[in-house]
């Protein structure tokens, strides 16, 4: 096993289902898997010992290698020919799991966190590693996707290649059928090519849709030639991106999307359609970064 999957752990009953998650991610992919635990108090110079009027076993030091230890024995558990390690780093979890992510394959994280406020549905951390991380991350939730389709958001910007890959490679390994979605308004469409000064319109009705559904399959077209057994169904849409695939991701296993697309303005590394999904679908996402994300 040459590759690596790393899982964020801190208790947290979402960073549980993580675990779960990336230990079958490391299965898939032949890989190892490291099981960390970002350990924030020394750096705040906090005793780290068990105190003296409780018992040996307790302190902050023991519970953060309890935990480490706990994700370790439950990923062995599930899935005993893989490979798994454990680590406790000191540091704030943002930090830790960013530099984790420059020799992974894929960074897990649960949703929220023990440090998350209540009433959020997603946790800093997986917003922060989604827009940072050095290779794709995998947000998962308390309660697992569905048994349907792995639903990719395809917006045919450069950015999003790396999505189409990743998405493609899901559904063989989970052995689903892979839904390519795209929604476009007259906002965020391309305009066509120049038409003939003796067109009625600047742009004859259905060109738009035409058009977007063609840069939509030209999208898919490499994957599909390389993963020819992968059931594809194309979807274009006209409609707002995020409520798309967010409605789609209530029947779906995995949503994937690109870090940023089209859309995105220059400088931003996380979008609005991948907040939104990270925020609020309905099953487990995956964000990829396209060429930048291992610089």
């Amino acid at each position: 096993m040459s590759g690596l999957v790393v899982v964020g752990v801190d208790g947290s009953a979402s960073s549980l289902a993580a675990v779960d998650a990336a230990v079958r991610q490391a299965r898939s992919r032949g890989a190892r898997l490291r099981v960390v635990h970002a350990f924030l108090w020394p750096a705040l110079h906090v005793p780290l010992g068990p105190s003296p009027l409780g018992p040996p076993e307790g302190g902050l030091r023991k519970m953060a290698d309890r935990l480490v230890a706990e994700g370790v024995e439950r990923a062995r558990a599930a899935v005993p020919e893989v490979e798994v390690s454990g680590e406790v780093v000191t540091g704030e979890p943002l930090t830790v799991l960013e530099t984790q992510s420059r020799a992974a394959e894929l960074v897990v994280v649960g949703s929220r966190g023990m440090g998350g406020f209540v009433g959020l549905l997603i946790g800093s951390t997986a917003v922060h590693l989604a827009a940072h991380g050095r290779c794709p991350v995998l947000v998962v939730r308390e309660r697992a996707g569905g048994d349907g389709p792995v639903v990719l958001g395809v917006d045919g910007s450069a950015e999003g290649a790396r999505a189409v890959d990743f998405a493609f490679a899901e559904a063989r390994s989970r052995k689903a059928p892979l839904v390519a979605l795209h929604a476009w308004t007259t906002w965020n469409a391309p305009m066509p090519g120049p038409r003939e000064a003796s067109t009625p319109y600047a742009n004859p009705p259905g060109a738009l849709a035409e058009e977007e559904g063609r840069l939509s399959s030209e999208a898919l077209a490499g994957c599909r030639e390389r993963y020819p057994d992968v059931t594809v169904e194309h979807e274009v849409v006209h409609g707002e991106t995020r409520k798309a695939l967010i409605e789609a991701s209530r029947s779906a296993q995995l949503v994937v999307v690109g870090a940023r697309g089209r859309g995105g303005f220059a400088g931003l590394l996380l979008g609005s359609v991948s907040q939104a999904l990270l925020h609020h679908a309905h099953c487990p996402v995956a964000v990829v970064r396209g060429a930048d994300a291992r610089r």
